[in-house]
This record gives C-alpha cells, structure tokens and sequence, in this order.
C-alpha cells in the first residue's frame, strides 16, 4: 500500500490520507503510518468502544494517527479525501457489503488504491474420518454463524458494483497443524458447541467429532482483492 500521490490541504503542505475501515484494536496502524510518511495521516474507523479504547492506547503517542468512532456503512472521513484504503475480514459481518463499499468508493479519491480481505467460509475444512459432520459444522459456520459467509469469492463482483476497478484478486490457503491456533482463529470449539445447542448437532456426534485429534489439519480459502478508484 505504498502511497504515490499527495493530497493537498489548506496549508499548502501535500499530504497522503490511508484508511484502516473496521481497524479493530489499531494492529495496522503502524504500519500504515510508516506508510504514508511524516506528512501522511491515517485515519482508522471502528464501531465498538472496546476497540477504540485498544487503538486509542496503541496509537496514543503516534503521529498522524487519527481513531474515529463510525460506521462502515458511514465513514467520518470527507467525500474524495482518502488515497488508499483497506477493509480487512470486516465485510463478512457487516449488514450491507455493496453499500459499504459504496461508501468506501465516495471516500476515496481518483486513482486511489483499496485493498479487501475477505475469507470464504464455505471451503472451511478440517481433518477427521467423520466427513459427514465436517460437512455439517462447514454448513452450519456459513449458514448460521457468519452473515455474509461466502463473501470472499464475491469480493471482485461486489467492487467493481461499487464502481471500483479491480486490479487483482488472490487466492491463499491459511493452513492450521496446532489445534490451539485453529480454535482460537476458526472458533470450532465456541461454534460447535452452539451447534449443539441450537439442536443442529447431536452432542455424542459432535462432540466425538471436536475430540478426535482436531489440530492435525485445518483450512479456508482466503480472498484479497486490490482495486482502484
């Protein structure tokens, strides 16, 4: 996300703007910050006050590094304002992706650079002789856990109707051998155990599945996308 262009404020000094949507607890910021130089500001937007507090404090003695309260479907930043972007594993959960990404499109300026990440839940797979409750925790992650499950493979479609040029779209394959790192990250133990609960898996079944040596292998299709404005 190497920035190329400036865009100028009232000062007379050039800057360059990068916008972290959904920025979380601010991992990013950094990073974009070293990015966009002494004279660039990064702007991270999240919703949850939680988050806000942690990238608040992270950011706290960093400049140029602004933390806005808002939402993905209404940036508070200015209309044409923002030279690069990124949306990361936040579309999955929102309620309207092309809307948001509309808004997004209304951000960024002429030759702006916006890269998505979004995984595709439906090829979640995970190692163990019973394929038929494998199949059922993919259906139940895409069907009830997740909103917009699948929207990974869509990331392109969904861009360019927003009116973004796509560049390229990529495809990786995160792979899990340590099961502590796979249920912290793919959450099979907290959604298996809602599977059981919501009565879309029979105890014994799923939980002989979740015991049966879950680490050894698992894996999803990751999508990233970078498109211009």
């Amino acid at each position: 996300m190497a920035p190329t262009r400036y865009w100028p404020v009232r000062t007379g000094v050039w800057r360059r703007y990068a916008l972290d949507v959904g920025c979380g607890p601010g991992t990013d910021l950094l990073a974009l910050a070293e990015r966009v130089g002494e004279h660039g500001t990064v702007i991270g937007v999240d919703r949850d006050p939680a988050m806000l507090a942690q990238a608040r404090e992270r950011t706290s003695d960093m400049h140029g590094v602004e933390v806005r309260e808002g939402d993905v479907h209404a940036l508070p930043v200015d209309r044409g304002s923002v030279d690069r972007a990124k949306i990361d594993r936040v579309l999955m959960h929102v309620e309207e992706p092309v809307a948001a990404l509309a808004q997004l499109h209304l951000a960024t300026r002429r030759g702006a650079l916006v890269g998505l990440v979004e995984p595709d839940w439906d090829t979640l797979a995970v190692d163990a002789e019973d394929l038929r409750t494998n199949r059922d925790f993919t259906r139940y992650t895409t069907e009830e856990v997740v909103r917009n499950a699948t929207i990974g493979r869509s990331l392109g479609r969904l861009a360019e109707k927003a009116g973004f040029r796509v560049e390229t779209v990529v495809a990786t394959t995160p792979v899990f051998r340590d099961f502590a790192d796979a249920d912290h990250t793919l959450g099979l133990g907290r959604n298996m155990q809602q599977a059981i609960n919501d009565g879309y898996m029979e105890r014994d079944r799923g939980e002989r599945w979740f015991a049966a040596g879950l680490a050894f292998y698992a894996s999803f299709t990751l999508v990233t996308v970078i498109c211009s404005r």
